[in-house]
């Protein structure tokens, strides 16, 4: 069963109170102003690049649809916040009422995205619109950062498969969505349960070394765990020493066993004497798993030894030295006065130190060469050139406050391997480098 296609609810009652105070208390001024049903344009986006990437990848759109979905506020949320006072009673009784009603347009989730792409665009009220900022940065931010860390750890795995292994290295709801976004990026299967349950990932996890340590030798935990998962299972071989915990390996579970496991040492060193030594026990088919903090870099390292799978962990979930992606939720467009028929007006913030944007509705299109490489991601307020039509890269995700539609996993992950695969070649270097394809604005 998988899932990401049922639209189960979040882990928690609601998602309303995911959001900042000052959220609540703009709401409650505009209610008192008049202002509140003003129909606006808000759109979330990044002014640049972490350092050093050539590129970003949207991650967490499935999510952000069931956050928008479960956005209520129930009679606790409500206590809570009379209780301490946050807003009115007004708009208490506003937020009792409260349903996303607008409209969501957005890159789809495992498109890659550049400076100034308007990854969505969340149109309705200014009411309904402003309390979902909060929610909506938290998920993409953290997502789609570590959906670009898996992303160019695929990139340096080539064919090889990525076990995400990093759920003990961040907070426990963290490592659910770490797995999802990783799925997303290229990784192949994970170790964390609840996102095999969630989101139906495949788990895959045989043993650690306390397994080993708790036998009277590693013998014995060997024999113990073949016993129980079979000759394919893959047994760890660097508790004591490596030369001999292989040789106790192939002797246990003979020439059919499934792996080893590699977790400390020069990698690239052991790697290549263990291939050796499986191969003069007559274990040619057993593959060789490598774990030990590994990164993008380090994985790029290990290009010519002999490994079959990489396994991941802190590097991955904290988004590999860029756990966010300063994406922003901004107000670009909003009517003139409550009236539905009133034309919307371009705003933008003006300010020194990087913080400027564009006003408008933005559509965006990426134009290709003649053989299909992506080389501008070009932006626009006005018509779409005729040339770009059929390039357009938002599709709409909500409508009238109902989602169209949920998309599966490996959907989202094809998606993001054809995105990837259509950038120049540079896009897949790991040396720091500016965005790889420029942005344009129309």
């Amino acid at each position: 069963m998988n899932t990401a296609d049922l639209g189960l609810p979040v882990d928690v009652p609601s998602t309303a109170l995911f959001t900042d105070h000052y959220e609540l208390t703009m709401l409650q001024a505009a209610l008192a102003a008049g202002t509140a049903e003003r129909r606006s344009v808000f759109e979330v986006f990044t002014r640049r690049l972490p350092e050093g990437r050539r590129y970003g990848v949207v991650a967490g759109t499935g999510r952000v649809l069931d956050a928008v979905e479960n956005f209520r506020f129930d009679e606790p949320v409500l206590a809570f916040l009379r209780e301490r006072r946050v807003i009115d009673e007004r708009t208490l009784d506003w937020l009792a009422q409260y349903r996303f009603s607008g409209d969501v347009w957005g890159y789809p989730e495992g498109e890659v995205y550049f400076p100034g792409s308007p990854v969505l665009r969340i149109e309705g009220s200014f009411a309904e619109c402003v309390l979902l900022e909060t929610v909506v940065l938290s998920i993409l931010n953290h997502d789609s950062a570590i959906a670009a860390a898996a992303s160019r750890m695929a990139s340096a795995a080539g064919d090889r498969p990525l076990i995400e292994m990093g759920a003990r290295r961040t907070h426990e709801l963290a490592a659910v969505a770490s797995s999802r976004a990783a799925y997303v990026g290229g990784f192949a299967t994970t170790s964390d349960l609840a996102a095999g349950f969630r989101y139906g990932i495949p788990t895959v996890g045989t043993s650690a070394h306390a397994f080993t340590l708790l036998h009277d030798s590693e013998r014995d935990a060997f024999r113990a765990q073949v016993d129980s998962l079979g000759a394919g299972t893959t047994l760890l071989v660097d508790t004591y020493d490596v030369a001999e915990a292989v040789r106790a390996a192939v002797d246990i579970a003979g020439p059919d066993l499934g792996a080893v496991r590699i977790d400390s040492g020069d990698l690239l060193l052991v790697a290549h004497r263990v291939r050796q030594q499986l191969d003069e026990l007559g274990a040619t088919r057993t593959k060789i798993v490598v774990t030990s903090d590994l990164d993008e870099y380090a994985i790029a390292s290990l290009a010519a030894a002999p490994v079959d799978a990489y396994g991941v962990g802190t590097q991955l979930v904290t988004g590999s030295g860029h756990p966010t992606c300063s994406m922003v939720y901004k107000l670009v467009a909003r009517a003139a006065s409550a009236d539905p028929k009133a034309p919307l007006v371009p705003v933008a913030k003006r300010s020194t130190g990087g913080k400027t944007s564009i006003g408008g509705r933005k559509w965006a299109a990426r134009r290709r060469d003649a053989q299909g490489v992506a080389e501008a991601e070009v932006i626009g307020t006005g018509p779409v050139p005729a040339d770009l039509a059929e390039q357009q890269l938002l599709v709409e995700l909500i409508k009238g406050g109902s989602v169209l539609a949920r998309e599966s996993l490996d959907v989202v992950r094809d998606r993001h391997a054809a995105a990837r695969d259509a950038l120049p070649l540079s896009a897949t270097q790991l040396s720091r480098g500016e965005a790889v394809i420029p942005t344009e604005y129309v």
